[in-house]
C-alpha cells in the first residue's frame, strides 16, 4: 500500500457549503509522501485480534481442543471473545486505503491492483488450506470437494451457494461488494465532491434497506457493515484535505449507525462464543477503533516510521487466510500430543507467522507481478469500437488455396 497522495486537479472538487478543499501539505512542503505505517499497525492488531477469537474465543470449536476453551483459559477467553470486533477494525481500514489507492486511477487501474492485491495470497491458501482440510490428521473432520474448491477460486462462493473452504473468507465477500460500490465512483472519476455524495447516498441506503424488503438491496448496501466503510472513506478525506465540519459529522454519523448495528452482530458472534457478549465492551471498542483511526487521518501518527511495521502489515492479508483452519489443525495435534496450551498457542502463531512469510515472500509477490503484466497486456483492453468481423468464407478459401499448394 503506498500512501503517495495524488496531485489534486480534477475539476469539479468544490465541497458544497465549505471551502474548496486543498491536500493538506506535509511538514516540508510536497503534500504527504511518507507510508502510513500506523495503518500497518493496526491491520496487524485486527489480525492478531481475529486469530485470538478463532483459536481461543470459540466455545463452539471444542472438538479442536478436546474440550471448551472458556474452561480451559478464562482469563484468555475473557478478553479474546471479543475478538471478532478486528473485523470492523478491517473494514475501516479498508475504507480509508481503497479510497487512498484509487485516488487519480482508471476504471482499469482499479480492477487490475484489487485483482492483483487480492488473488495471488488467496489462490494459495485455498490449495493449503484444502490440503491440510483432506490430508492432515489432526485437521477438523471436513472434507472439501473439487467443486467447492473450483468455485472457491472465484472468491463468488457465497452468491454461488458454496460452502468457503476456510470460514474466515466470509469477509472478502464483503470487500468485494464494497469495490464494486466504490467502482461507481472511480467510473465516473475520483472528487472530492463525488466521494462525499457517495458516502451520503451510501449511508441512506444501508439505513432504509431493513425497511425496504428486497434481498438485492441488502446484499449491495450491506447495512451491517456499510458505516465502517463509510467512516474510513470519509477519515481519508480528512487525512488527504483536512478537517470539517462535514466530513466529521459523517464520521460521527456512521459511529451512530454503527453502535446500533452491534446489537445485530452481538446476538450472532454468541451463537458461537455459546454466552452472553457485552454491549458496552463492543461500543467501547468501537469507539477507540473510530478513535484511533480519526487520530490517523488528523495525522497523529505520522511520525510512527517503524520499519518492521510494513513486513507485519504486508503479512496480515495471508495470515489471515491461513489461520483458521491451520491453525485448528496444529493445535488439535499439539493437544493430542499432550502439549501444554501455554506452548501450543505461540508455537501455532509462530508457524502461521513463519507460513504466512514464504507465501508473501515465494508466492505472492512474483504471482502478483506475473498477474499484473498479463492484466495490463494490451491483449487484454476493451477496444473503442468493435473489432472486424470474422470473414470465415475468405478463410476456408485461403485454407483450401493453402493446401492446394502444399500438395502440388
Amino acid at each position: 500500500m503506498s500512501t503517495v497522495i495524488p496531485p489534486h486537479s480534477a475539476p469539479g472538487t468544490n465541497a458544497p457549503h465549505v471551502p474548496h478543499p486543498q491536500a493538506a501539505p506535509a511538514p516540508g512542503g510536497g503534500g504527504r509522501r511518507a507510508r502510513l505505517r500506523a495503518l500497518d499497525g493496526l491491520r496487524l492488531v485486527a489480525a492478531l485480534m481475529v486469530v485470538a477469537f478463532h483459536w481461543t474465543g470459540v466455545n463452539r470449536m471444542s472438538d479442536v481442543w478436546d474440550g471448551v476453551p472458556q474452561k480451559l483459559m478464562p482469563d484468555l477467553h475473557r478478553f479474546t471473545a471479543y475478538g471478532f470486533l478486528g473485523v470492523q477494525l478491517f473494514f475501516l481500514i479498508s475504507g480509508f486505503v481503497i479510497c487512498m489507492s484509487c485516488w487519480g486511477k482508471t476504471p482499469r487501474q482499479y480492477f487490475t491492483s484489487r485483482v492483483v492485491r487480492l488473488m495471488p495470497a488467496y489462490w494459495v491458501a485455498i490449495i493449503l488450506t484444502t490440503l491440510v482440510l483432506n490430508y492432515a490428521a489432526s485437521a477438523r473432520d471436513r472434507h472439501v470437494s473439487k467443486t467447492e474448491v473450483l468455485s472457491n477460486f472465484t472468491m463468488l462462493q457465497q452468491p454461488l451457494g458454496v460452502s468457503e473452504v476456510d470460514p474466515a473468507y466470509w469477509t472478502l465477500w464483503v470487500e468485494l461488494r464494497f469495490y464494486l460500490l466504490f467502482a461507481v465512483v472511480v467510473a465516473l472519476g475520483v472528487t472530492y465532491r463525488r466521494v462525499v455524495a457517495f458516502c451520503g447516498i451510501w449511508m441512506v441506503l444501508a439505513v432504509v434497506a431493513g425497511k425496504a424488503d428486497s434481498a438485492l438491496l441488502n446484499m449491495f448496501v450491506m447495512p451491517e457493515y456499510a458505516a465502517y466503510f463509510i467512516a474510513g472513506v470519509a477519515m481519508f478525506l480528512i487525512y488527504r484535505f483536512g478537517a470539517n465540519w462535514l466530513l466529521l459529522g459523517i464520521v460521527g454519523f456512521s459511529w451512530l449507525v454503527a453502535q446500533h448495528m452491534l446489537l445485530g452482530t452481538k446476538a450472532s458472534y454468541q451463537y458461537g462464543v455459546m454466552h452472553e457478549l457485552s454491549w458496552n465492551v463492543m461500543v467501547a471498542f468501537s469507539l477507540v477503533a473510530f478513535g484511533v483511526m480519526l487520530a490517523v487521518s488528523l495525522g497523529a501518527f505520522d511520525r510512527i516510521q517503524w520499519k518492521w511495521l510494513t513486513v507485519a502489515g504486508a503479512l496480515t492479508y495471508p495470515v489471515y487466510l491461513l489461520h483458521q483452519e491451520i491453525g485448528f489443525a496444529l493445535i488439535h495435534w499439539g493437544r493430542g500430543h499432550g502439549i501444554a496450551i501455554k506452548v501450543i498457542l505461540p508455537a501455532a502463531l509462530a508457524i502461521v507467522l513463519l507460513l504466512a512469510w514464504i507465501v508473501h515472500r515465494y508466492a505472492e509477490r512474483p504471482l502478483s507481478a506475473l498477474l499484473k503484466r498479463m492484466l495490463d497486456a494490451p491483449g487484454l483492453r476493451l477496444p473503442k469500437s468493435d473489432p472486424p468481423v470474422r470473414d470465415r468464407q475468405a478463410e476456408r478459401e485461403r485454407k483450401a488455396m493453402d493446401t492446394a499448394g502444399t500438395a502440388r
